[in-house]
């Protein structure tokens, strides 16, 4: 960090831009960037004397204390008093065994207290964040993913020594030093405006102490025990998988959810399986729905939706003291609700909608879709991404989709719709499981495997008692058509809007992802848990718009951006199944970092991973 320090210290105290400093080069004051981390380069022969008078520069915007690296680059170009530090520990320095991203997880939520420490010593709450200088670490909630803030990577170790300023020796006609894995937390580190001190007090002593405290006081424990919870995890996913269940609740689970934030409601009943349904998997006692039709009932704030809730949540694994840390459930589940107003492009509902006037439900498309072909549309589009479970509930549900009774039906000859009612066992037949929530029709008793009823959140098995009241179950229609069709676009998608050679990516406070001259509204794709990962999204689908290109500069861009529009007409249809496949093989070798820069001025960095399901159906939103 002394080089760190050299730079920091040729900016005046008074100072605005605590990033750029200015050095005498040839008798001339020049201005240079702390960002670029601009050494002079002496290099070395072998046995340690000068090669000649060999000089050089390099850029090196990675500064070290002891063995731990703090990569410095800016959050984005308006931000140059806010850069984002990746810090990379060697996990020598650390009982880690798996490098999973459960133990990053662990590690990123211990390292946040202690510069939670070095941010009281700061806090002024008259004034703002930009005024007092701010460590912001990354809040993960409740869920367990893969994600920038803290991920396991291969680095390369340091090929030089530090002299003397901004001075390193670098020994040549050597191999390079090994690769070493390292622990990466990344965090943004808002700097004090005109406080020049106190930034580089911020940079120098409280990022690298606060690192140091941590490491001194690593809970081994804790971490064996977040490991242990991830083995347990595991093993109910496969145990689902393996016989036949497609998702499970554990005795003692806290389902309620304070409504300001995401954890457990204090107070809350904990989950108590009925007797007849209670399983025990890697040594846990709770409930194990079973694949096929399930129905949740009850009365109103009985729980019924809560429990749906904590099943949806269950798709992500989650920490000891969620609540739901012990709810799994097929990881391919998705949350089907209708949704006015989406567009839809050439996607087969025709199992839902027999006819559309001047269309083909086979191929149905349309940039603002009803409640109930928006609904058949969304259950066709898991259909495609390979879902096995839906996850529905009545009050967020079209009614004609979900429900017509045998009086409408007599009454109505001409109706173009197929209820979601004649259609869900035959879902089941195919191996897509559906748990509804219903508290005001029927006619899903008939049709159900099992029926459960909550009553002041305590649930029971009233499968048998249902059925003796349930409707008679009307003749299935016709078998349906549950394929469709490719899913390909027409010269890609664009990241910048018609006419224009710079690119256009947001992700706004109202839930619409902003690229080129498209607005994606994703807040009816439930099944995405933090904003990171709509952040993760975006970035995702300008990888995509990008044929997968990174590092274009201006004048690249600007052609690449008339060629699109030129030749949208001409340019061969694109598999975006197969894209989006081939964009997740690929972060899985590199990570998030794939897609991440810092061009964007309006995208936070943080990132979560999202599924590919949730890629492609924004994909589909498109207009």
């Amino acid at each position: 960090m002394k080089r760190l320090l050299w730079y920091l210290n040729h900016i005046p105290d008074s100072s605005t831009t605590a990033f750029r400093y200015t050095v005498t080069i040839d008798g001339k004051l020049v201005q240079k960037e702390i960002y670029d981390g601009e050494c002079e380069v002496i290099y070395l022969k072998p046995g340690g004397d000068r090669d000649g008078d060999r000089t050089g520069t390099r850029r090196e915007p990675t500064y070290w204390q002891n063995d731990i690296a703090y990569t410095f680059e800016r959050t984005n170009r308006m931000a140059a008093n806010r850069p984002t530090v990746t810090i990379e520990i060697p996990v020598e320095r650390l009982s880690v065994t798996e490098c999973s991203p459960a133990e990053a997880d662990y590690c990123l939520r211990d390292i946040a207290k202690y510069f939670d420490k070095a941010n009281a010593q700061y806090e002024n709450k008259a004034r703002t964040d930009a005024d007092n200088g701010k460590f912001y670490v990354y809040n993960p909630g409740g869920k367990v993913l893969v994600r920038n803030a803290a991920y396991f990577a291969t680095l390369p170790g340091k090929d030089y020594a530090d002299g003397k300023g901004n001075v390193i020796y670098e020994t040549r006609y050597v191999d390079p030093p090994a690769d070493r894995l390292c622990l990466c937390i990344r965090i943004e580190v808002q700097l004090p405006f005109g406080k020049m001190k106190r930034a580089r007090k911020m940079l120098v002593q409280d990022l690298p102490n606060a690192v140091e405290e941590f490491l001194r006081n690593f809970d081994t424990s804790g971490l064996k025990a977040a490991l242990e919870l991830g083995k347990q995890q595991k093993i109910i996913r496969k145990f689902l998988k393996d016989n036949n269940y497609c998702a499970f609740i554990a005795n003692g689970s806290i389902l309620a959810r304070n409504q300001s934030e995401d954890k457990p409601q204090v107070g809350a009943l904990p989950f108590e399986s009925p007797a007849n349904c209670e399983i025990e998997v890697a040594g846990i006692r709770g409930m194990g729905i079973k694949q096929g039709v399930t129905v949740i009932t009850g009365g109103g704030y009985s729980g019924k939706s809560t429990v749906l809730n904590a099943i949806s949540a269950g798709i992500y694994n989650h920490v000891a003291g969620d609540g739901r840390e012990l709810c799994i459930t097929d990881d391919s589940a998705v949350t089907i609700t209708a949704e006015d107003g989406r567009a839809v492009s050439n996607l087969n509902i025709s199992p839902f909608i027999k006819w559309i006037p001047g269309g083909d439900p086979a191929k149905f498309s349309t940039t603002h879709a009803s409640g109930s072909t928006s609904q058949g549309a969304n259950i066709m589009e898991a259909i495609a991404a390979d879902a096995k479970l839906l996850l529905i509930d009545e009050d967020r549900s079209a009614t004609n989709f979900m429900i017509r009774d045998a009086v409408m039906k007599s009454l109505i000859e001409k109706e173009p719709i197929t209820p979601f009612t004649d259609r869900v066992r035959e879902l089941a037949s195919t191996g897509v499981s559906t748990i509804l929530v219903i508290g005001g029709s029927g006619e899903y008793l008939g049709v159900a495997d099992s029926i459960y009823m909550m009553d002041e959140f305590v649930m029971h098995d009233v499968t048998n008692r249902a059925k003796a009241k349930a409707p008679a179950v009307s003749k299935p229609p016709t078998a349906a058509n549950w394929c469709t069709s490719a899913f390909t676009l027409k010269g890609g998608l664009s990241s910048y809007p018609e006419g224009s050679g710079r690119e256009k990516l947001a992700v706004s406070d109202t839930g619409f992802v902003i690229i080129g001259d498209q607005r994606i509204d994703v807040r009816k794709l439930h099944d995405i848990a933090t904003p990171a990962q709509v952040n993760a999204l975006a970035f995702m689908l300008r990888y995509l718009a990008k044929g997968n290109k990174t590092g274009l500069d201006e004048l690249e861009a600007m052609a690449l951006a008339m060629r699109k529009l030129k030749s949208t007409q001409t340019q061969q249809d694109i598999d975006m199944c197969a894209e989006v496949e081939n964009l997740y093989d690929k972060l899985g070798e590199v990570g998030l970092n794939l897609i991440d820069t810092g061009f964007f001025t309006e995208m936070d960095r943080f990132m979560d991973m999202p599924r590919p399901f949730e890629v492609l159906a924004a994909i589909r939103r498109m207009r």
